[in-house]
């Protein structure tokens, strides 16, 4: 499609009341139109871009001292990784399937550590090769794996130093001891003549507990001083990932206690390199996804006369976007978008949400208040950016939901000479007009 006939876009007026969502007003409208004017039933998600941009704003804001490392496990999607790769944002990549995806974006392997203290023989074969010459490492095995497939590696020894509350603590399987591990580890890279070069942990995913980054940065201050007594000078402190992405956080106070335990412990070290491994925080608030309620069960009381309670079928499930309810015990709150124009709050009744899949497992929410909700009306969730399709199958036989990627215009120029996704695939803001313009027809031109 020709770039300057691509319209702005508007929306017709809504008769959904989708009042309580966070997100932008432009993704709120694009919602809208995918839910009444485009003949589907499709669980569908909207990614933002423009968020994930100005979260690295935000990143460059609060931490400028500390270079970010995007968790690619997290999500991977190229275009998000293009976009990042555009901006100079830099990856964390755990297998060479992350490598090879985060190269393909143009990204070039000095912006890359291979974060992963535990790596198979083929992996860490293909980081040779490709030139991703920083590598984590936790234990003896690895070291010696590295001393014979990639001698010339720079290696960074991951601690342990786990926050007391996380969404998803790492400890039990990754990072060694700082007392009574990391001294025999780093006698053992000194004998086998392996480059050492600095320390990384990782707090837990989704950390709830700020100070555990001072400790952690204490922690590794002592390892930089003992490490000097083996003749390494350490040049590099990975402070790792836990930081909240989701609508309405901030890592304001991390980044508070970050700033001033740097301060404290490496100041007089200025040729030390900070990096961190943020994943939730970019993706998080990014992607929202709408699904269908496609089936209704009623629960009647004994005398088989009053509904007690109402079972919604939705067409994504736990083993699709909601894995994380398996694996993580998560909580959902879902927003209705109901075709009725006014739902009476004191109709609203007990309610559960279940997944498409014939497992009794699926099972989104068990008992909540929501409206009297027809077949044919839908469901918001926000905040589903994280660990959703990165770790989702299609069990059953029922698909991932499509994204559809939006963002204004003046942020595709920015980055639109390595986003591959092109522009008529792309739904482009008009960053003036919120509601924006003739949105219809220049969709049907252009469907994704």
């Amino acid at each position: 499609m020709d770039e300057g006939k691509l319209a702005t876009m508007k929306f017709p007026k809504s008769q959904h009341a989708l009042t309580e969502l966070k997100s932008d007003p432009a993704v709120l409208s694009i919602i809208k139109y995918f839910t009444e004017k485009v003949d589907q039933e499709e669980a569908f998600y909207i990614c933002n871009l423009n968020d994930i941009i100005e979260r690295h704003d935000m990143w460059k804001y609060y931490l400028p001292n500390v270079a970010p490392y995007y968790a690619v496990k997290c999500h991977d999607d190229k275009h998000v990784l293009e976009v990042m790769t555009s901006k100079g944002i830099n990856f964390d990549c755990a297998s060479k399937a992350e490598i090879s995806k985060v190269l393909s974006t143009g990204c070039s392997t000095d912006r890359i550590i291979f974060a992963n203290p535990a790596k198979p023989i083929g992996h860490i074969k293909f980081a040779a090769e490709v030139g991703v010459n920083t590598m984590t490492f936790d234990n003896e095995s690895e070291l010696v794996k590295i001393q014979k497939l990639y001698p010339s590696a720079s290696l960074v020894i991951r601690i342990k130093c786990e926050a007391i509350d996380a969404v998803r603590p790492l400890g039990k399987k990754f990072g060694c001891d700082p007392v009574k591990e990391v001294p025999r580890l780093l006698r053992l890279a000194e004998s086998l003549n392996l480059n050492v070069i600095g320390v990384s942990f990782h707090v837990g995913s989704g950390c709830r507990e700020p100070e555990v980054f001072w400790r952690a940065i204490s922690e590794a201050r002592n390892i930089f001083n003992y490490a000097s007594t083996f003749g390494y000078k350490f040049t590099l402190l990975d402070i790792g990932g836990g930081y909240p992405g989701g609508h309405g956080t901030s890592i304001k106070k991390i980044a508070g206690i970050v700033n001033s335990a740097l301060d404290t412990y490496f100041h007089d070290l200025p040729d030390v390199k900070y990096i961190a491994e943020p994943g939730r925080y970019f993706v998080t608030s990014a992607y929202t996804l709408t699904c269908n309620i496609y089936s209704i069960r009623n629960i009647y009381d004994e005398n088989n006369n009053e509904i007690t309670h109402k079972m919604y079928y939705i067409n994504e499930g736990v083993y699709g976007s909601f894995n994380r309810i398996l694996r993580a015990h998560r909580t959902l709150d879902p927003i209705t978008l109901s075709k009725k124009p006014d739902l009476d709050k004191s109709k609203h009744m007990s309610s559960s949400i279940w997944g498409p899949s014939c497992d009794g497992l699926d099972q989104l929410v068990e008992d909540m208040e929501l409206p009297d909700l027809e077949v044919g009306d839908w469901m918001v969730f926000e905040d589903m950016g994280a660990y959703t399709l990165s770790a989702g199958c299609a069990f059953n036989g029922f698909p991932l939901p499509k994204v559809h990627y939006c963002i204004t215009q003046n942020e595709w120029l920015n980055v639109k000479d390595t986003l591959s996704l092109p522009k008529a695939k792309l739904i482009i803001v008009n960053e003036k007009e919120p509601k924006l313009e003739t949105f219809e027809s220049a969709y049907d031109k252009c469907r994704i």
